[in-house]
């Protein structure tokens, strides 16, 4: 126990810094070591007071054995931290690296992507030339372990791949277009002022899918407060994509529970008599893409593996107020 603490608190001081990286890892052995040696390696860093956070989301392999290895050896200006939180889900290891984060700006990677050498610095400067920026996302490649299937480009976002081009872009959180929460950057001051600790998406749980999209929910809650969110072409990461994600199976479970999210995202922040115009729209609007789509690929579902996933985020957003509903009886 007493190891385990001089491992959590190592570097720990209460001035601010200008930036943390916060890398939340579950039993990521395997690419852990990777994404540090790529954090280490940072470029034109040299004016900018930055740390990084490793919050280890209750792994059972050698994670933090691997953070303990690096820390020994750490000779970087700039330090190296971890932390245990042992409540499993994607939403508490977000809220311990928010809590724990000494950055002015907190700058999140999940333990599959790998920044630019420049990422650092870029998402740094983007920060200081956009104020009134509360939230900015990173250009997403994905780093395929097997070639996706045909058309992947349609529903690569699902899989927080943002190709947006070169110039940056404002987001808009009220038609649900957002950020990856992979490689997002946040203002520690706004998230902590605007986003509720207790949001209604969990987020993922181990293999669990359905809380997906508590990061588009928090940034929901930072748009409506009139924060804007943007896309950064200059901070570019790799998303790597195992094969086991672009199986079948994965696909839809992935399509069907952002589709049934769909209206709790959408009636997040808004008043009671805007609820049934927004749910009529979610209905009458899903309707219309499901025949549209129907008419267009009826048929071909068994064969093409994108088009049954777009169809199965039709029909899951068409029912997406009933699982609003059964949340909130």
């Amino acid at each position: 126990m007493e190891a385990q603490q001089k491992l959590d608190h190592q570097g720990d001081r209460d001035s601010s810094l200008d930036f943390t990286v916060a890398v939340r890892a579950y039993n990521s052995q395997q690419n852990l070591p990777l994404i540090l040696d790529k954090l280490r390696s940072q470029l034109g860093t040299q004016n900018i007071s930055w740390e990084i956070v490793v919050v280890d989301n209750n792994s059972t392999d050698n994670t933090a054995k691997i953070v303990q290895e690096y820390q020994s050896n750490w000779c970087q200006p700039y330090p190296l931290r971890y932390y245990l939180e042992p409540k499993q889900g994607a939403v508490y290891a977000r809220w311990r690296a928010v809590r724990e984060a000494r950055g002015k700006l907190i700058g999140f990677l999940d333990d599959d992507n790998f920044p630019d050498s420049n990422w650092v610095s870029a998402a740094y400067s983007f920060g200081q030339s956009y104020p009134q920026a509360g939230v900015y996302g990173s250009q997403v490649h994905g780093e395929f372990e097997v070639d996706p299937p045909e058309n992947f480009k349609r529903i690569q976002a699902f899989l927080a791949i943002k190709e947006h081009g070169s110039q940056p872009r404002l987001y808009n959180h009220s038609t649900l277009n957002l950020p990856a929460g992979a490689g997002m950057v946040i203002r520690k001051q706004v998230w902590l002022d605007n986003v509720p600790e207790k949001l209604v998406l969990q987020g993922p749980v181990g293999k669990s899918l359905s809380g997906k999209g508590e990061d588009f929910e928090a940034m929901i809650h930072i748009g409506e407060a009139g924060w804007e969110i943007w896309y950064n072409p200059d901070m570019s990461i790799e998303h790597q994509i195992p094969a086991s994600r672009l199986e079948r199976h994965y696909l839809i479970s992935l399509m069907r529970s952002a589709g049934l999210n769909v209206c709790t995202l959408r009636l997040t922040k808004v008043s009671n008599w805007q609820k049934p115009v927004i749910i009529t729209r979610i209905i009458v609007g899903n309707l219309r893409r499901i025949i549209r789509h129907w008419l267009q690929y009826r048929g071909q579902y068994n064969s093409d593996l994108v088009a049954a996933c777009e169809l199965e985020f039709f029909v899951s957003s068409l029912l997406s107020p009933f699982s609003y509903f059964k949340r909130n009886i």
